[in-house]
């Protein structure tokens, strides 16, 4: 009987969730919201002006703002990771930490954390309506204007942490760092900006000049500001923004100048990037806690700084790896080139590792897809020297029934635009590799070695992502082979294929390209995710 009420209770709170993310979608489509967007595209210092306004409605001003602890992080690569490590060593020493980030992977809840954890159903709910309550009522006297989906989240954000009375908050902007809606915060104690690169280039600029100055816009005056080493222009940038906002800058560490002092320091986190990503969370930290006066607890309750929780740090979809049985899955959400050159460097080093530990033969298969502005030939021209047997793209669609996960909706692009973008992908693939066949011919006429040929990679577009990891895997992942998960019919000359992913021992699977294609991914393989 217990069990009923208690399954009734949670199917109630499920529904909840579920309407409140539906009418949360609604301000991806909102035309009101949409008509800002490109408002403010032209005229971007309009949107620190408009989300003062909607902040104002929601029943949150400014000032208030100010009584939150919050270390503000910005960059092209890492930004997330940075704030994930630092949110890990400032809970380790016992803070309340409030985190707020994007995108997210499964659930939108996750974009809100407290104390490392997605917030909990019944309080996304209550806090959802609250805010959504107040903008609601106040939209007629406004023109009908409500805040574009990122806009509420971040306004929802803030009064979580306040409502929650959280010790700091860790705020990663969304897109650039002046005219972002997170810039609103007037006090951080301290900002950090991560490895610097090309993206989102409509919105921020067509330079890494540009983008710097975009970035450097959290500087605050008096604020202690932090930046990993960049790119000889983008530094120059940074520093004469830190001069004219009268911040003091610093450049952070390697992380072997730790090392000397403390030892070799384990990462939580793969891949070699990652330890820059971890030595400016240190200096957030560290920055932090030296202005709280903080008196470091028992050594029995706090690590010591020498010690740091940077090993226990957790990140999804960023160098992650998955093993279920036969088929072991590689995630990494890079959609950027400097982020998939290291992507690549990560895959083929711990790829290489897991074969020299397999049975037998391995099948490698990459899944991939690409959205926006980004140059997705170009970061394919990057994965073919990962000698991949099969290339399968796919739409950020998790699968193809209408009760597809609300959580993972994008309203913003239309079904026939995204399988197109696949289709592209497919055939930019193909001309890589008969390029790469091209340029082996032309080395066998210059009188070089004869060369082995290479095994052609076969190329496959599916519908959605459960298809293609249906295929993919060929009943040999369990948590795939879940009766409950609808299987699309596949024609027999495309199953045919699939032979070497059936003789092969082992099954290599990387998916990369896009953060909301892991997240797509990871709905499926890790079922605890969407609880």
């Amino acid at each position: 009987m217990f069990s009923s009420i208690k399954s009734h209770l949670n199917s109630g709170i499920s529904t909840c969730v579920r309407d409140a993310v539906c009418t949360l979608n609604t301000l991806q489509t909102n035309a009101s919201a949409l008509e800002q967007v490109r408002r403010e595209r032209s005229n971007p210092q309009l949107q620190l002006q408009a989300m003062k306004g909607f902040l104002e409605r929601s029943g949150l001003t400014v000032d208030e703002l100010d009584h939150l602890n919050i270390i503000h992080v910005t960059g092209t690569k890492g930004k997330g990771s940075t704030c994930a490590f630092t949110e890990q060593i400032l809970r380790s020493y016992g803070f309340r930490t409030g985190f707020y980030s994007s995108p997210h992977l499964v659930q939108v809840r996750e974009r809100i954390r407290i104390n490392g954890q997605p917030i909990g159903k019944e309080l996304f709910t209550k806090y959802f309506w609250q805010v959504y309550g107040r903008l609601d009522e106040t939209k007629d006297a406004h023109g009908g204007t409500m805040p574009a989906y990122f806009r509420f989240l971040t306004i929802l954000a803030f009064h979580v942490f306040l409502q929650e009375k959280v010790d700091l908050a860790v705020i990663e902007v969304g897109i650039g760092g002046a005219y972002d809606c997170t810039n609103i915060i007037r006090r951080p104690w301290v900002c950090g900006i991560s490895s610097l690169g090309i993206d989102h280039t409509q919105i921020l600029g067509d330079t890494i000049e540009k983008i710097a100055w975009q970035k450097g816009g959290i500087f605050k005056p008096g604020v202690p500001a932090f930046t990993v080493k960049q790119p000889e222009d983008a530094m120059a940038v940074l520093k004469d923004r830190a001069k004219e906002i009268k911040c003091p800058l610093w450049v952070c560490p390697s992380m072997e100048d730790y090392q000397a002092d403390c030892g070799p320091l384990r990462l939580g986190l793969a891949g070699q990037h990652q330890h820059s990503n971890a030595s400016l969370a240190l200096q957030l930290s560290h920055t932090w806690l030296t202005q709280q006066d903080f008196r470091p607890l028992p050594s029995s309750r706090a690590p010591s700084w020498s010690k740091v929780r940077l090993a226990d740090t957790e990140w999804p979809g960023r160098n992650q790896t998955l093993k279920h049985g036969a088929v072991t899955y590689f995630l990494d959400g890079a959609h950027t080139m400097r982020s998939m050159l290291a992507c690549v460097q990560w895959f083929r080093e711990i790829a290489a590792q897991h074969e020299r530990n397999a049975s037998g033969p391995v099948a490698r298969v990459l899944l991939f897809n690409a959205t926006g502005e980004r140059d997705s030939a170009a970061m394919l021209k990057l994965l073919v020297p990962c000698h991949f047997d099969f290339a399968v793209f796919c739409p950020n669609i998790t699968e193809a029934i209408a009760s597809c996960n609300a959580d993972q909706q994008n309203f913003n692009v239309s079904v026939e635009n995204m399988l197109t973008r696949c289709l592209d992908n497919e055939h930019s693939w193909r001309l890589h590799n008969s390029m790469q066949d091209k340029a082996g011919s032309q080395l066998l006429i210059e009188g070089t070695l004869p060369l082995v040929p290479e095994k052609k990679t076969d190329t496959l577009v599916f519908p959605c992502i459960l298809s293609a990891l249906q295929w993919i895997t060929q009943g040999r992942d369990s948590v795939l082979a879940d009766p409950a998960k609808t299987v699309l019919p596949v024609k027999a000359s495309i199953m045919a294929k699939a032979a070497p992913l059936c003789d092969a021992a082992e099954i290599h699977v990387l998916i990369t390209g896009s953060l909301h294609l892991v997240g797509g991914a990871l709905k499926h393989l890790d079922p605890a995710s969407s609880k």
